[in-house]
């Protein structure tokens, strides 16, 4: 396995970064995907723009489902590989690609079946927002499955070193759906444009495409460990008990905030639809600095998993410091990147909606005061994942999570900071999982032998 990093000798600081930037690449290209349906539905409407936020969330906690196999598969693999246990690591990759795709299936005819009534939730009062959100997810949930898969199977390469192969497939997958969107959405010669409806069937089709060249791959190279013969294997129930009671904890907390968000959501439609707009945009222009952080997060994740697996205690707490360095400026670039750079940064999403521009200027500069703390708690939950501790990131992050709604409930008074005090509910929610989160795990370092 040539092209495959050893976690387990040389420099530490090279090996993580080698494996930290392609999976960077590959978080970017997730991204983008997001920002480039934004980007042209900003063009369409400040409308089109709510309404894909708003299903946003639900795409949210389906990857927090997606976790429970993703993460279980992850920590499996890394820490069987490094033990030099390839069969092992080939059963938890066919027992999770099992799981994933049954859960995706249940959850995609959840969000089909009851997509009237869980858009209700938000009680959005502008009836085009409204029916646009039902189009959108009723198009994006029968495309779930691919959505699921997709990162299994990134997971199962970056775990044995490999995170090259992953960027260029969804690499390519990126292409795709930047063609597809203007295509599909405004209409270019015989194709008629379709609005939210093409932004969601270009996705789709992105994703599938991505999902039939991993297939391909694995079929062709065995070395990759997996096969499309993988979900057709006979099931042993302590491999799934296993992959779950890893991943659980991680969709827990991403569960969670999901619908954390969905309150906040709720909280900020009571100032309108405009600032709905501003969150989603937000919300994607932020996402380039946790995107980053999150690379080197499961870098960090399949290093220590390798390790541990390994038994190179030395390793795991020097690659921990070092890793902590790089998440941590990342972390003070963001802010930077934020807080000056708010104004342009925004007017590219709503170049004609003032009101827009002037909220999206308050978000990012608020939010861009946490970007060092929620680096080094993503990095942090990284670490803790590769050691199997999963339960740990899990409690910290859903408690502080927590705190943002009635942090958000009073701020938001309009007697005391209005919109604005929902945007520091999060920043400061931030700030403190970022400082109990890395102090727990130096203390569980200082017990590791």
């Amino acid at each position: 396995m040539n092209k495959n990093l050893n976690l387990i000798e040389g420099n530490i600081s090279s090996t993580i970064i080698r494996l930290a930037l392609p999976i960077m690449g590959t978080s970017f290209i997730q991204m983008a995907y997001n920002l480039t349906d934004i980007l042209w539905l900003g063009q369409l409407s400040t409308k089109a723009l709510a309404a894909a936020g708003t299903v946003g969330f639900f795409m949210w906690f389906g990857a927090g489902l997606m976790l429970i196999s993703r993460i279980g598969v992850g920590v499996g693999v890394s820490q069987s590989y490094g033990r030099d246990e390839i069969s092992e690591a080939k059963k938890y990759i066919s027992h999770g690609l099992q799981l994933d795709i049954l859960i995706a299936v249940l959850y995609s005819l959840f969000l089909y079946v009851f997509r009237y009534r869980i858009i209700d939730f938000f009680n959005i009062d502008d009836i085009q927002v409204y029916h646009m959100a039902i189009d959108y997810m009723k198009i994006i949930s029968l495309g779930i499955v691919f959505n699921f898969i997709n990162p299994i199977f990134s997971t199962i390469l970056n775990s044995i070193g490999d995170s090259v192969t992953p960027f260029k497939v969804n690499t390519i997958g990126l292409i795709f759906n930047m063609i597809l969107d203007p295509i599909l959405i405004f209409g270019i010669g015989p194709v008629k444009g379709m609005g939210i409806k093409g932004a969601a069937i270009a996705t789709v089709l992105a994703q599938i495409i991505v999902s039939f060249i991993f297939i391909v791959i694995g079929e062709r190279e065995e070395k990759l460990l997996y096969s499309h013969r993988d979900i057709f294997k006979k099931i042993d129930k302590s491999y799934i008990w296993e992959i779950a009671k890893l991943g659980f904890p991680a969709f827990l907390q991403t569960a969670a905030h999901s619908g954390i968000g969905m309150i906040l959501t709720r909280i900020v439609a009571e100032f309108g639809a405009t600032p709905i707009a501003v969150q989603t945009v937000g919300t994607q222009i932020e996402s380039i600095s946790w995107m980053t952080s999150e690379g080197f997060s499961a870098a960090i994740s399949a290093f220590m998993g390798q390790n541990y697996g390994a038994e190179k205690y030395d390793r795991i707490k020097e690659g921990y410091r070092k890793g902590m360095k790089m998440v941590g400026s990342i972390g003070i670039f963001a802010s930077l990147f934020l807080i000056f750079g708010a104004k342009p940064l925004f007017k590219i999403f709503t170049p004609d909606d003032a009101y827009a521009i002037e909220e999206g200027i308050k978000y990012l500069r608020i939010l861009g005061l946490c970007q060092f703390f929620m680096g080094i708690e993503i990095g942090t939950a990284g670490a803790f994942n590769g050691l199997g501790k999963t339960l740990m990131p899990a409690i910290v992050g859903v408690s502080f999570n927590v705190l943002r709604i009635p942090m958000a409930i009073v701020l938001s008074n309009p007697n005391l900071l209005g919109l604005t005090g929902v945007w520091w509910s999060i920043s400061i929610s931030s700030i403190l999982k970022g400082i109990v989160l890395p102090t727990w795990f130096i203390n569980t370092l200082r017990k590791i032998e």
